[in-house]
C-alpha cells in the first residue's frame, strides 16, 4: 500500500517589424502611416490572443478525454505537458499526483453541469464555448456569475477526488479517518469507508489555487483584486463541499430489527451542494480593493463576508444581447414561460422584445401499470403543447 502524503508541493511563483523604403517624402508618409496602422493592428490582434491565453483555465480538464491507467511509470510524464488550461504550479501536481487528473476533470465537469442547471431558467445559463477557456469572455468579468462558477467548480473538485479516495481510486489516500462526531449513539458503531473529504478539500485547494498564486499582480491593482475575488470563492466552494458532508448509517440485524448501526462521513448530494451556492450567489457580496491591497466591502452598512460567502467586484452584464466583447450570448431563441413571473417568464427572459409561440408535440409514459411479477408497462402518450421563444 502507498505511504499517505501529508503534504502537496506548492505552485511556483509566476513584433516583427517591415523596413520600407522610399524616396519619395510623400510616399514615407503614406507608407509610415500605413505601417502605424498595421503595427496597430497586429497589437489588437496580440492583445485578442492573449486574452484567449489568460483565459485558458483548468476548467478545460472538463472537455479532454483522459485515461485513467492502473499504473503510472514513475519518471513518465508525458500527459502534463500535452494537457491545456494548467498553469506552472498545476502541471507539477500533475506530474506528481498523476492519478488525480481524471478526477480533477470529472469535479470540474460536476461543476459545469450543476451551473446549468442551476441557472437553467436564467438569462446567464453557464453555456459552454468550444475552446480551452471553457465559459468563453464571460468570465472575464469579476461579476456573481463568475464567483458561482469558480466556486461550484473548486466544490466539484472536493466531491470528485474525496470519492476515488474511498473507492480505492487513488494512490494516496483511502477511506476517510475522521474523528468519531461527539453526538454519535454510544451503541453505533464508527466505521466503514466514508468519503476522504478532508483531503480532498485540501488536494482541491493546492490545485485549483495554485494558478491565482502564481500570479503577481501590483498590489491593489485590479487584476489583484480579481485574483482575490477568485480565492474567496474557491474556498467558499470547498467549504460548502465540505461542510455539508454528513453521517450516513446502516443497520445490521435480524430481520431488520436494527439492533446495531455502522456509520461513516459521506459527501452531500452535489444538487445540495449547488443549491446552497446559488444561495450564496444570491445574497454575494459587492467588493472593492481598498488601500491596503484588500478586498473590502462598497456598502459598508452589511456585514462582511466570512470565508463561506461569495463576492464580486464588477456589476454583471444584462445578458440580453450577443455581445462577443463581455461573451453574452442573449436570450434570443431562448425558451420561456408565458404564464411565469419569474426570470423564466417571457417578459423577464426576453428583456421586452417579445416572444414567438408555436405548437409542438410532445411525448410522454402515460397510464402505467404494475404487473406481477415484476415489471411496469406503460403506454406512450401525444400532446399537442404550446412552446414560447424569445424574439
Amino acid at each position: 500500500m502507498a505511504q499517505q502524503r501529508s503534504t502537496f508541493p506548492s505552485g511556483g511563483r509566476d513584433a516583427v517589424t517591415r523596413r520600407i523604403m522610399d524616396n519619395s517624402p510623400a510616399r514615407r508618409r503614406r507608407s509610415g502611416a500605413a505601417r502605424h496602422l498595421l503595427l496597430s493592428v497586429a497589437f489588437l490582434a496580440c492583445s485578442s490572443q492573449l486574452l484567449v491565453v489568460n483565459a485558458n483555465s483548468w476548467w478545460s480538464l472538463a472537455l479532454t478525454p483522459i485515461q485513467r491507467p492502473e499504473m503510472y511509470i514513475i519518471g513518465a510524464q508525458p500527459s502534463c505537458s500535452q494537457l491545456s488550461g494548467l498553469s506552472q504550479g498545476q502541471r507539477k501536481l500533475c506530474q506528481l499526483y498523476q492519478d488525480h487528473i481524471s478526477y480533477i476533470g470529472e469535479g470540474a465537469r460536476m461543476g459545469i453541469k450543476e451551473c446549468q442547471y442551476q441557472f437553467r431558467q436564467r438569462r446567464w445559463n453557464c453555456s459552454t464555448v468550444d475552446n480551452s477557456s471553457v465559459f468563453g469572455r464571460v468570465i472575464q468579468i469579476g461579476s456573481r456569475e463568475a464567483a458561482f462558477t469558480y466556486s461550484i467548480s473548486a466544490a466539484g473538485v472536493v466531491n470528485a477526488i474525496s470519492r476515488a479516495c474511498r473507492e480505492g481510486e487513488l494512490s494516496t489516500c483511502g477511506c476517510s479517518r475522521s474523528a468519531r462526531p461527539r453526538d454519535l449513539p454510544r451503541d453505533w458503531l464508527w466505521g466503514g469507508c466514508g468519503d476522504n473529504v478532508h483531503y480532498g478539500y485540501r488536494f482541491a485547494r493546492e490545485f485549483v489555487d495554485a494558478r491565482e498564486r502564481e500570479k503577481n499582480y501590483p498590489r491593489g491593482s485590479t487584476e489583484h483584486a480579481r485574483t482575490l475575488m477568485n480565492i474567496q470563492n474557491n474556498e467558499a466552494g470547498r467549504q460548502a463541499a465540505y461542510n455539508l458532508a454528513n453521517v450516513a448509517c446502516k443497520c445490521h440485524g435480524v430481520s431488520g430489527s436494527c439492533s446495531l448501526k455502522t456509520c461513516w462521513l459521506q459527501l452531500a448530494d452535489f444538487r445540495r451542494v449547488g443549491e446552497f451556492l446559488k444561495e450564496k450567489y444570491d445574497s454575494a457580496a459587492a467588493m472593492r480593493i481598498g488601500r491596503k491591497g484588500k478586498l473590502e466591502l462598497v456598502d459598508k452598512r452589511f456585514n462582511a463576508p466570512t470565508s463561506e460567502d461569495l463576492v464580486y467586484i464588477d456589476t454583471s452584464p444584462d445578458y440580453c444581447l450577443r455581445n462577443d466583447t463581455t461573451g453574452s450570448l442573449g436570450t434570443q431563441g431562448r425558451m420561456c414561460n408565458k404564464t411565469s413571473e419569474g426570470m423564466d417568464g417571457c417578459e423577464l427572459m426576453c428583456c421586452g422584445r417579445g416572444y414567438d409561440q408555436f405548437k409542438t408535440y410532445k411525448h410522454e409514459r402515460c397510464h402505467c401499470k404494475f404487473h406481477w411479477c415484476c415489471y411496469v408497462k406503460c403506454k406512450r402518450c401525444t400532446s399537442l403543447v404550446d412552446q414560447f421563444v424569445c424574439k
